[in-house]
């Protein structure tokens, strides 16, 4: 990924703010960044020389622009002049800088939506009660999901994760619904894999209580979950920040434990214990 170079001008949040929250694949976020990074003089640029900016080609500049609604590059060109048209410089910060911002948005969001519990606590009941706990995360989320399956394998006595795609996959899930599991965690994210959503749907016709953390309530998976924990990502950057589903995640493992305190200090203790013994960590 090409670094981009310090941004000050007031002219960023208004073109920042126009792609904020677009679903844009990876060579349209390059464009928006390039577009970002050159806020001052954006407006001013023609289709050809963005694309040159942006090191992609001038079809991508127009499909670009569709993909945010406007009817081509020059309709696109004519919103950005009138969003920065006399705006005065401003000391706002680099787009790294806009984009971990956005990220303390999120989290502040994310902190307001927990002021209620319900739904975390009843999907941590449903997941501390299944044995075992398969735990689903394919492409993008498939690091959270391993993530979250390995603090959960210490407080959980059989937890499964499923990051592999392929047939393979539906066979572990019907062997961990045989061994007696009656839950899943599935984490989705955006571009929301198909698979992900197949293996769901194949997961509650054999009678899986589905627990979702995903963007959105409005994302394809949410329709699908008994209990959905919506966690906004950062699509400031050319690739999606997951920040506040990783919150989200230990937010959840956390109210499991809360669940069964019991059971996970039990746990607990026993794995600090066959850690000294097998002296896995320096401190």
């Amino acid at each position: 990924m090409r670094r981009l170079r310090v941004v000050n001008g007031g002219a960023v949040r208004p073109v920042l703010d126009l792609f904020s929250g677009a679903r844009l694949t990876p060579t349209q976020r390059r464009i928006a960044h390039s577009l970002v990074e050159h806020a001052a003089k954006a407006a001013y640029l023609s289709a050809a020389e963005v694309a040159d900016l942006a090191g992609v080609s001038q079809p991508s500049v127009t499909r670009f622009a569709m993909a945010l609604g406007y009817s081509g590059y020059p309709a696109l060109r004519r919103e950005l002049r009138a969003l920065t048209d006399g705006v005065e410089p401003a000391p706002e910060g680099n787009a790294m800088q806009l984009a971990v911002r956005g990220e303390t948005e999120h989290l502040e969001r994310l902190h307001g939506q927990l002021g209620r519990l319900d739904d975390v606590e009843r999907a941590a009941r449903l997941l501390v009660d299944s044995r075992p706990l398969p735990v689903l995360g394919l492409r993008a989320a498939a690091p959270l999901a391993g993530y979250f399956g390995y603090f959960a394998a210490k407080v959980h006595p059989d937890v499964r994760v499923l990051d592999g795609a392929g047939s393979p996959l539906l066979d572990r899930l019907d062997q961990a619904r045989a061994a007696g599991a009656d839950a899943m965690l599935a984490v989705v994210l955006p571009r929301y894999p198909r698979e992900s959503l197949e293996v769901i749907r194949e997961a509650k016709t054999h009678g899986y209580a589905i627990v979702t953390i995903t963007d959105s309530v409005v994302s394809p998976a949410a329709e699908l979950a008994d209990v959905v924990l919506p966690a906004a990502v950062g699509t400031q950057l050319v690739f999606d920040l997951h920040t506040g589903p990783m919150a989200m995640a230990m937010v959840l493992l956390q109210a499991m434990c809360d669940a069964a305190p019991e059971l996970a200090q039990r746990r607990l203790e026993d794995f600090e214990q066959t850690a000294a013994r097998r002296h896995v960590f320096t401190a």
